[in-house]
């Protein structure tokens, strides 16, 4: 497997292959910069069967969660259906206290709202999330749009660890994705889409 940026190999590693079906292939990247939220309106087309989004050292300004949706009229609206299942791992700083665990309220059963991704960091200034979201042929006018994602935050004073999986419940290609924190701001960090060729 390989990482390429404009056609131009930067990295290249058998080993990559393991998580994904091919080269990773730069699109886009977003920083925020106290964002009420990243949109990405662009670049999900039927180019590729598999998008993933990697989001790193999100910094918020609230301890709030973190969260998405999926569009299939290019962001004018953001409501599609889902089923998700969510559920977490979490360990305290002084091993005092771990779990793993669902998390039945924090899922969708074709909930058209943003799908929560990960709990708040909140807002220390050490603390961030990191993780991607990883979505399955998009332009597809045949299946349902599924996707798994997986999270890391340090929520002090815990490590969690967040899996989210689902799908959007439409056979209408989604050409568009939207981040955002349930209250507040994306004040740092970047979120980066890649195709997988």
């Amino acid at each position: 497997m390989a990482l390429i940026s404009n056609g131009t190999t930067i990295f290249d590693n058998g080993s990559m292959a393991s998580g994904f079906g091919g080269d990773l292939i730069f699109i886009s990247k977003a920083t925020a910069s106290a964002s009420a939220s990243i949109e990405f309106t662009s670049g999900i087309d039927s180019t590729y069967k598999e998008y993933v989004f990697y989001f790193v050292n999100l910094h918020r300004s609230a301890n709030t969660f973190f969260a998405f949706n999926m569009s299939t009229d290019g962001g004018s609206n953001y409501n599609v259906a889902k089923t998700t299942t969510f559920f977490d791992a979490y360990h305290n700083e002084n091993g005092a206290d771990s779990a793993l665990q669902y998390i039945s309220g924090w899922d969708l059963a074709q909930g058209t709202g943003f799908q929560r991704l990960a709990n708040g960091a909140s807002g220390n200034s050490d603390e961030s999330t990191s993780g991607y979201l990883h979505l399955f042929n998009p332009s597809s006018s045949t299946y349902v749009k599924h996707f798994i994602a997986r999270s890391n935050s340090n929520n002090s004073p815990y490590s969690e660890d967040y899996y989210v999986a689902g799908y959007g419940n439409t056979t209408s290609p989604v050409n568009a994705i939207k981040f955002q924190m349930e209250s507040g701001n994306i004040d740092a960090g970047e979120i980066l889409l890649f195709g997988v060729n």
